[in-house]
């Protein structure tokens, strides 16, 4: 499991299980918890190239990012990391 410290969202980590490119477990640490519950559920066993081409990019309120953007940040550096 690779834990990754958001930067600029209301969530603290993200902690990801990866099988190679595919996601086995997303779990956010603070934030929306219905909302990222329901995120970790949707990218469960999804390519984290295809989640990352929804996902990156978007933004919450005025900030320049969102816990969704930081998934895919965690992602790749989870991806990285194995």
């Amino acid at each position: 499991m690779y834990t990754y410290r958001t930067k600029g969202v209301c969530s603290r980590e993200i902690h990801v299980d990866l099988d190679g490119d595919t996601i086995k477990h997303v779990d956010f640490v603070g934030g929306c918890d219905g909302n990222l519950k329901a995120i970790g559920k949707l990218v469960n066993g999804k390519n984290i190239d295809d989640v990352a081409a929804v996902l990156e990019g978007n933004t919450c309120g005025r900030r320049s990012t969102s816990c969704a953007d930081q998934l895919v940040r965690a992602l790749r550096e989870a991806r990285q990391a194995q």
